[in-house]
């Protein structure tokens, strides 16, 4: 077996995921290669595909949802992502039934573990949603409250939408004002043939590795909701369509057809919190600066930098009506030409947003969501009785 460095990895990475490879014509063609992209933040990941494509404007993203070449709905895990028409659902019926039984516990504490309730609401929105009504979640929980006997707003709502679209009943339709709306899939997403779940794991593995290669089987297993003994058995199969390498005691597999060559020429990039390039590789990802004002940095607000494959620094963005305000924090000891192309990357994201680049540079640790102790979701669980 191969044995890469770390940087290899990272540049073919890059490379892989289109970022410093030719973009692809359209931000659908991003979404078919990365097959599913963690999208809560909406408009961050919209620049996530414009990064990757020549959809290089916000607007230009938001048309391909609106007009539904790209689909909004929680796919994979507990959580958006944006995915194909195509891969709708043959990906839902590989992969929802775990992702529901990973829900179990907080349903039943909604009641909406199999009840009347849920019943009635899961028949109540083909009626709500037909004819492409696009209706968003406070309209559907307004048409709830006018009914009884129904999920009410908040928590029960939400989650009664979740299990409506992990079963594919419903997903995105376009955007309305700021709002995403919600869809029946049988009126936007066309038919697909049917595969049996064998087929299926093969295909989901292959295009994993194909779009985020190189990575580990445990990076697939965390993205896919599926299990290691499955993805062996898938890789097994694929045989000598993904090659693999060793970096220090483990296994990435990647494939070999996909661009791995860096032609353009972006240095800094900035990714949001969740996107594919960062958030996919918990063990091995870009090495972060000395004296880094926060190396923690899973914060909806604050971002990573990325600049000649290391993590400099954070970056956050303010959307005003005629300028976009990019905030970064810094890492000491970058020189002037390292800092101009960090202010390049910031520049890329005010033309994503066809506004003019108000930019402030700073170091030192900001203000984090949940202060010094970090994101919430990653303290540490306090013992029982604590």
């Amino acid at each position: 077996m191969n044995t890469w460095p770390r940087d290899r990895v990272l540049r073919r990475r890059l490379a892989t995921q289109r970022l410093t490879s030719a973009p692809l014509p359209r931000a659908g063609d991003a979404v078919r290669l990365l097959t599913c992209v963690q999208a809560q933040e909406r408009d961050h990941a919209f620049f996530s595909l414009g990064l990757r494509s020549k959809d290089t404007t916000y607007s230009s993203v938001r048309t391909a949802l609106d007009r539904g070449d790209v689909i909004r709905t929680h796919i994979l895990r507990p959580t958006w992502h944006f995915v194909a028409p195509d891969d709708l659902r043959w990906i839902l019926a590989l992969t929802s039934r775990r992702v529901e039984r990973s829900m179990a516990a907080r349903h039943r504490q909604l009641g909406l573990d199999d009840t009347p309730q849920l019943h009635r609401a899961l028949d109540l929105l083909p009626e709500l949603l037909c004819d492409r009504a696009y209706l968003t979640r406070t309209e559907i929980g307004a048409e709830f409250a006018a009914r009884t006997g129904l999920p009410e707003p908040g928590p029960q709502l939400g989650h009664t939408l979740l299990l409506a679209e992990l079963r594919g009943l419903i997903c995105s339709g376009p955007v309305k004002g700021t709002q995403h709306s919600y869809a029946l899939v049988d009126e936007v997403v066309p038919a697909t043939r049917e595969r049996d779940r064998h087929e299926a794991l093969v295909e989901l593995v292959r295009r994993f590795f194909a779009g985020h290669g190189p990575a580990s089987v445990k990076d697939f297993t965390r993205w896919s909701s599926l299990t290691v003994s499955d993805t062996r058995a898938a890789l097994a199969d694929i045989g000598d369509e993904l090659e693999h390498i060793d970096v220090d005691g483990t296994t990435l597999w990647f494939d070999p057809s996909v661009p791995s060559r860096t032609t353009r020429t972006e240095r800094a990039f900035l990714l949001p919190v969740y996107d594919e390039a960062v958030h996919t590789y918990p063990a091995l990802n870009f090495p972060v600066a000395d004296a880094h004002p926060h190396t923690d940095s899973d914060d909806p607000f604050w971002a990573r930098m990325i600049l000649d494959r290391r993590n400099v620094g954070l970056w956050k963005r303010t959307i005003r009506a005629t300028s976009v305000r990019v905030e970064t924090r810094l890492a000491p000891g970058l020189d002037a030409a390292q800092r101009e192309a960090v202010r390049l990357g910031a520049q890329r994201m005010a033309d994503f947003h066809e506004r003019e680049l108000d930019y402030a540079e700073g170091e030192g640790t900001p203000h984090l969501w949940g202060g010094s102790a970090g994101h919430p979701a990653r303290r540490p669980r306090r013992a029982a009785g604590g």
